[in-house]
């Protein structure tokens, strides 16, 4: 048995009882980076089923003892993750429908008539089992953490905000949560009611931005018949809709001068008097209210009273934006990703990584709900079973495809190794399309001017998913040709991005 080691982009085990084939397999494997495991026997081959690192496995179908497609079943069994790709030199449609019929995740012929059939299709397969990988993590952690009702994060900062919940809720004191839109503060609200001994009594939410002062008081309140126009009968508020649970004052900040009054005699006699009544009705609900307004500056401003801020901010938390915790975006993509396809019915497996490098370096200004919004359209809009960069809008395709948008903000909550080979992606990328435009789509110009072979650039480009673009000659710009089907004449266009 021979063994190779070689960069660590995933492993390879490779079985064949050719010799020549396994050494070529090997050889090619190995310079493009993966760690490679040679064995030329089926039998020692299957010693090595059960090793947890192997993640694709190239198995000849023809061997002497043990056939390939034993040992695929056999890896089907032990490992199902690990995707096998099968080899013979006796290609039929059947063996072909027999090997995918088994369980294989692709099928090749030898010897191979370019070199890089073997490497893509081992890149496809490691790509895919990283997917899967990198699925059942996010979900073992989504099933693993505390239920939070909607809450998602594993962040620092979002951990902080479960164990305050979790601290406060019992209690009936008044919590003020500030943060921007779109962070989760309603979430927040209903996590500490459902948590608390009032979670069977109502929760009432209202946004206080919503209505005119005076409907406002009149759903807060309620209000006597003729009170003011249109009050045609008795209405019940919602303090007393509330009365044993909770009520949600969201975006507090907006509220009247006039409205802050009468809140402020809510929560310091604990009864409400309705719009137009005389006598006052006594309530027991706790007030949470949320804010993306500096309440600071809204009392330094005299916009908002000193007296009711105080009353409010019993316990205050504070929801950090998105952009400041990137680390929580591929465990709510995941989230969202589950919720919206058991919501559509499609089956969606998962994220590719650039998608999901995309998601993870995007500002998110309108925050959780941004990134919902993105995740329901992606869900919609994908077409197999994993949401590709092409399913997200415009504006994160750009940004993923552009240098300036990868910030070291949005890399350092990765592990170094994984934060590094996204910048270099990144790079390579970039540098590819760059180099082609300046050299106006002419792969031999681009290829002298990289100090590379004509081929080694050609791989490349295959391998980013960079497409040359060849005038039509009617005017109408250019058209997609292949790299086998593009030549080194003077009126290739320039290479764009797939």
């Amino acid at each position: 048995m021979n063994r190779e080691t070689g960069a660590g982009r995933g492993k390879i085990l490779i079985v064949d009882d050719d010799a020549v084939v396994l050494k070529t397999a090997r050889s090619i494997l190995t310079l493009a980076g993966y760690t490679v495991v040679a064995i030329d026997d089926a039998v020692e081959g299957l010693t090595v089923v059960k090793d947890p690192t192997i993640d694709v496995a190239v198995l000849d179908i023809k061997m002497p003892n043990l056939s390939g497609m034993d040992l695929l079943k056999a890896f089907r069994h032990a490992r199902p993750d690990v995707e096998v790709i099968m080899m013979t030199a006796y290609a039929t449609v059947e063996t072909a429908v027999e090997a995918v019929k088994a369980g294989a995740y692709d099928y090749l012929t030898k010897p191979f008539d370019d070199i890089d059939d073997l490497t893509l299709a081992v890149q496809r397969a490691v790509q895919k089992k990283q997917l899967q990988d990198r699925t059942k993590v996010l979900e073992a952690k989504l099933e693993a953490r505390p239920q939070f009702e909607e809450l998602v994060g594993q962040s620092a900062l979002m951990q902080a905000v479960f164990k305050l919940v979790d601290t406060v809720a019992w209690s009936t004191a008044t919590v003020l949560i500030t943060g921007e839109s779109g962070t989760g503060k309603e979430l927040v609200a209903r996590a500490c009611h459902y948590r608390s001994p009032r979670r069977e009594k109502p929760f009432v939410a209202i946004n206080c931005s919503a209505l005119t002062e005076t409907l406002l008081e009149s759903e807060l309140f309620g209000h006597v018949k003729g009170s003011f126009t249109g009050a045609v009968g008795n209405k019940l508020g919602l303090f007393e809709a509330a009365n044993g649970g909770t009520i949600f004052l969201d975006e507090i900040g907006d509220l009247p001068p006039a409205t802050q009054v009468r809140l402020l005699r809510v929560l310091q006699e604990g009864e409400v008097k309705k719009v137009g009544a005389t006598e006052s009705t006594k309530v027991d609900v706790r007030v949470i209210a949320a804010t993306r307004v500096d309440l600071q500056k809204a009392m330094a401003a005299g916009k908002f009273r000193e007296d009711l801020f105080y009353r409010l901010n019993v316990i205050m938390t504070h929801l950090p934006p998105l952009r400041e915790r990137p680390e929580d975006v591929p465990l709510l993509a995941q989230h969202f990703l589950t919720k919206y396809g058991k919501k559509t019915g499609k089956r969606v497996e998962g994220i590719s990584q650039e998608a999901m490098t995309a998601l993870s370096t995007a500002r998110w200004q309108g925050n959780v709900r941004e990134l919902e919004n993105v995740m329901e359209r992606a869900v919609i809009m994908c077409a197999g079973p994993v949401v590709l960069l092409t399913d997200l809008p415009a504006q994160l395709q750009v940004a993923q495809r552009s240098s300036a948008e990868v910030e070291l903000l949005s890399l350092v909550h990765l592990p170094y190794a994984e934060a590094k080979q996204l910048s270099i992606r990144a790079f390579e990328r970039r540098y590819l399309s760059t180099l082609l435009e300046k050299h106006q789509g002419r792969i031999a110009q681009a290829a002298r001017a990289a100090n590379l072979d004509r081929s080694n650039l050609r791989r490349l480009l295959k391998q980013f998913g960079v497409e040359v673009v060849k005038p039509t000659g009617d005017g109408a710009g250019g058209a997609v040709v292949t790299l086998s089907e593009a030549d080194d004449s003077d009126d290739e266009l320039p290479a764009q991005p797939n």
